[in-house]
C-alpha cells in the first residue's frame, strides 16, 4: 500500500500539470457563424454570411500593390494563364454577378458598367472593388430576406428569360466560392494567408 501512494501522487501532479498546459477553446468556431433561424430566408442568410466573410476577408488581406497580380506574370512552366482575370477583376466579377442575380430579386438597379470584361479604371483599386463587393452583398441580403416557403418557385425576369426567386437568390453564393478558390491561389503565390485559412486557436 505504501508503494502505491507515491504513483497516485505522481500521476496527480502530472494530470495537474497537463490540465494548467491545455488553453481554454474558443468561445465559439469562428467558421460557422450563430445557428439559422427556422425559416427559409434564416437558413440562406447563414450561407450568405459564411461566403460573404471569406471573400470580404480575402480581398482586404490582398496587398493593394498586388490588385493587378495574375499568375501569368510569374511564367510557370508548363501552365496556361494568358488572359486571366487580375486579382482586382476577380474582386469586381463577383460583386458584378451578385448584381446581376440580386437585383431582379429586390427590384433594385445594377451600378452602370460593372457588367462586361472592362469596368471602369476607378473600380480597380482596392479601396473601390472591395465597397462595390460589400455592397453587393448588402444586396444580397435583401433578396435572401424576401423569400419563403412560399414564393420560392415564383418566376423573376432577369435578361431574356425568368428564374425562380430561390434560384436567383442562391446561385451568387455557389459562384462565389467558384472564384474565391482561384483568389485564394492568387494570394497565396503572393506569400499571404487566406484569413480563413489562418491556424486557429479552438
Amino acid at each position: 500500500m505504501k508503494s502505491i501512494k507515491p504513483l497516485l501522487l505522481i500521476l496527480c501532479c502530472a494530470f495537474a500539470i497537463s490540465a494548467q498546459g491545455q488553453r481554454a477553446p474558443s468561445s465559439a468556431n469562428p467558421t460557422f457563424p450563430p445557428p439559422p433561424a427556422s425559416t427559409v430566408a434564416g437558413a440562406v442568410e447563414q450561407q450568405l454570411t459564411m461566403v460573404e466573410k471569406n471573400i470580404v476577408g480575402l480581398a482586404e488581406a490582398m496587398p493593394e500593390d498586388k490588385y493587378n497580380f495574375t499568375p501569368d506574370s510569374l511564367g510557370i512552366k508548363g501552365s496556361s494563364y494568358k488572359g486571366v482575370r487580375d486579382f482586382a477583376m476577380q474582386v469586381i466579377h463577383i460583386a458584378a454577378a451578385n448584381y446581376l442575380y440580386w437585383s431582379g430579386v429586390v427590384g433594385e438597379p445594377i451600378p452602370d458598367g460593372i457588367l462586361g470584361p472592362n469596368p471602369p479604371e476607378s473600380l480597380k483599386t482596392k479601396d473601390a472593388s472591395i465597397k462595390l463587393l460589400k455592397d453587393s452583398f448588402a444586396l444580397g441580403h435583401r433578396a435572401v430576406d424576401t423569400l419563403t416557403a412560399q414564393n420560392l418557385l415564383d418566376p423573376i425576369p432577369v435578361r431574356q428569360t425568368k428564374q425562380t426567386r430561390l434560384f436567383l437568390a442562391t446561385f451568387p453564393i455557389i459562384h462565389a466560392y467558384d472564384i474565391y478558390g482561384q483568389m485564394v491561389e492568387y494570394l497565396r503565390l503572393n506569400g499571404k494567408i487566406p484569413p480563413a485559412s489562418a491556424p486557429r486557436d479552438y
